[in-house]
């Protein structure tokens, strides 16, 4: 069994003072890689995450940022080349939301989701691809000249009432993912996707914090569990290792079955 490897290079995991996120950098630490740990407003959640980094024998170091904001993702990106010398691996998995119905929802909610969840992946790819170019391959660390992961959703392809903003978001990042994926390929870029069901964080408590909301949630689930932060951390470090180097562009779905629709069981 080949284990996950990725000594010698560096990442980016944004929004990982928690949840995916925090989980994300420390299975890419765990794996060989010295990883920055990006927050928004959160340093001493961020510097949770680093002391588990440690823990696992890891490096890393805290890059404070908005992924919306476009000064804030080029001042992460070259504090990150200036302490380590260049990125390999970029996690883009910063993300909010904002539920409202349609018709209660406020055109800053609708344009805040998108800010983070599209235009910030966007501002973060820009940047990662545009150091991947700059830096050149570099054989000897991986195949690939850069690895890009965004995190998407199921939500990409489920419809979801009442988060129309968060669901068009992740719509967008699915096809934004593959253009970019089809666009640098031929420069030995990788992009791809990871797009988590249910999955137990805080973003998320009310749909798993009592036994009638689990029991609930789980009919959703064919694999009958919610999913933990380190089943997304570990399909991550795959999609950033070369033991995936032949995947690009494409979405890689950590759900449980979630996707299968359940509710058709029986029905067919």
């Amino acid at each position: 069994m080949h284990s996950i490897d990725i000594s010698g290079q560096v990442a980016i995991v944004t929004g990982a003072s928690s949840g995916i996120g925090q989980a994300c950098a420390v299975e890419l630490a765990r794996a060989g890689a010295r990883v920055a740990v990006n927050h928004r407003n959160s340093a001493e959640e961020a510097g949770e995450t680093l002391e588990m980094i440690r823990d696992c024998g890891g490096e890393g170091t805290a890059v404070q940022g908005d992924v919306s904001v476009e000064a804030d993702v080029e001042r992460m990106f070259a504090n990150v080349v200036e302490q380590y010398g260049t990125v390999d691996i970029l996690v883009a998995n910063a993300g909010i939301q904002q539920d409202a119905s349609l018709t209660e929802m406020t055109l800053g909610q609708w344009e805040k989701v998108i800010a983070v969840n599209l235009t910030g992946q966007f501002l973060c790819a820009r940047a990662a691809i545009r150091e991947f170019l700059r830096r050149g391959p570099r054989p000897e660390i991986s195949r690939s000249v850069g690895k890009i992961i965004c995190m998407s959703s199921v939500h990409q392809v489920i419809p979801w009432a009442g988060r129309v903003n968060y669901a068009a978001s992740k719509g967008g990042i699915e096809l934004m993912m593959q253009s970019i994926a089809q666009e640098y390929a031929e420069k030995g870029v990788r992009v791809n996707a990871v797009a988590p069901g249910a999955i137990r964080t805080a973003i998320n408590t009310e749909a798993w914090k009592n036994e009638a909301a689990r029991d609930r949630l789980l009919k959703l689930i064919p694999q009958g569990r919610i999913g933990e932060p380190e089943d997304v951390g570990r399909a991550v470090a795959w999609l950033a290792s070369d033991l995936s180097d032949y995947v690009n562009g494409t979405t890689l779905f950590v759900d449980g079955g979630m996707t299968l629709y359940p509710g058709f069981r029986g029905n067919g």
